[in-house]
């Protein structure tokens, strides 16, 4: 492999923001991959890898180290269902692969950004579907013992949005395997409350895997979640904030704070989180604190199209778009006592 020297990070993610690497290399083959890993490790260089860059906010003064674009593009489908892929394929690709197939399980992901290899990572989630729903082995490089292994779900350590692998450089993800299933050509039964209404139908009812497919990539074009080199509604890395899980306590305080701030018939959003928890929604409580599809007068803006989206109108820095986040994040906790958590992987970037 080449490596180009002081090399423009920007272009390699989806915010199109964050200074140059020192070096970066591009992985078009698993060997590969694994070898500019050990040639990091073995002399201490600090390393960063790149998939599609959709989740990612890199600082202004780059990265002095080691940048490897993950660029590995094998994958197959086997007839008992199971889609298996290398990190670097594009994830809709992937999406359209098994929808094309008549196979469920992962047609309610259509539209997102990224690559394969990154949705362990993050547990990628839309409309009611999580990847961890249909993941059945993750396989990786263990830069810990030197090693390739295979991890099941059960090592994952899945959770809303997160997994062991997100915060934790230990493992370098290969190679997804995910186990679909034939549905006479049906989607999964539909679960999100804005899927079903935009269908006409019943939550838990069931539609043709192509019309949940479209439907999907419509409400997300809509939106701006699609990407669109022309709409800058889409230099963005998605939902900025995740969606918080509060205490009962703490839910208990948000309510009355909203009651207090927007009147007694004003309820957040509530979702089931687990036992004692309850999960509501950071684009609600974005808004109610007056940050409202569009806020900002500078080159770092909330989106036109979705509040939960900040977004880089063309000549943005990292720390524009970070100033913005912040006067979010501290908007939202002095109105409802809620702490907003950053979705995006943060390299040289910090709230």
């Amino acid at each position: 492999m080449q490596h180009l020297a002081d090399s423009p990070l920007a272009p390699l993610t989806t915010l199109r923001l964050g200074g140059p690497a020192r070096r970066l290399y591009e992985a078009t083959t698993t060997a590969e991959l694994v070898a500019v890993v050990r040639d990091a490790d073995d002399h201490g260089t600090p390393l960063l890898l790149v998939g599609g860059g959709s989740n990612l906010l890199i600082g202004d003064e780059g990265f002095d180290g080691t940048v490897v674009r993950i660029a590995t593009k094998g994958h197959s489908l086997s007839a008992a269902g199971l889609l298996s892929s290398d990190a670097g394929v594009r994830w809709d690709h992937l999406v359209e692969t098994a929808v094309d197939a008549g196979l469920a399980g992962i047609e309610f992901l259509s539209g997102i950004p990224g690559s394969a290899g990154a949705t362990p990572i993050q547990n990628v989630g839309a409309y009611g579907q999580e990847v961890s729903e249909t993941i059945a082995l993750v396989e990786v490089y263990d830069r810990q013992t030197g090693r390739m292994d295979m991890l099941d779900p059960s090592e994952c350590g899945f959770a809303y949005r997160t997994s062991i692998f997100k915060g934790d450089t230990r493992y370098v993800v290969l190679r997804v395997h995910f186990q679909l299933h034939a549905a006479d050509g049906q989607s999964a039964p539909v679960k999100y409350a804005e899927v079903a209404r935009t269908l006409g139908i019943e939550p838990g009812e069931r539609v043709p895997l192509a019309t949940a497919r479209d439907t999907v990539l419509g409400l997300r074009r809509g939106k701006g979640m699609v990407l669109d080199e022309a709409d800058h509604d889409t230099w963005s890395a998605g939902s900025f904030f995740t969606n918080p899980i509060l205490t009962e306590a703490a839910f208990a305080d948000l309510e009355r704070r909203a009651a207090e701030r927007l009147g007694a018939g004003a309820e957040p959003p509530r979702y089931a989180a687990g036992e004692g928890l309850a999960k509501t929604s950071a684009a609600w409580l974005i808004e109610r604190a007056g940050f409202t599809k569009g806020y900002g007068t500078g080159p770092a803006r909330i989106s036109t199209k979705h509040t939960l989206a900040l977004t880089n109108r063309g000549s943005a820095k990292s720390e524009d778009l970070l100033a913005l986040a912040r006067e979010v994040r501290d908007g939202v906790r002095e109105a409802f006592g809620v702490e907003l958590v950053n979705e995006p992987v943060f390299i040289g970037a910090e709230l």
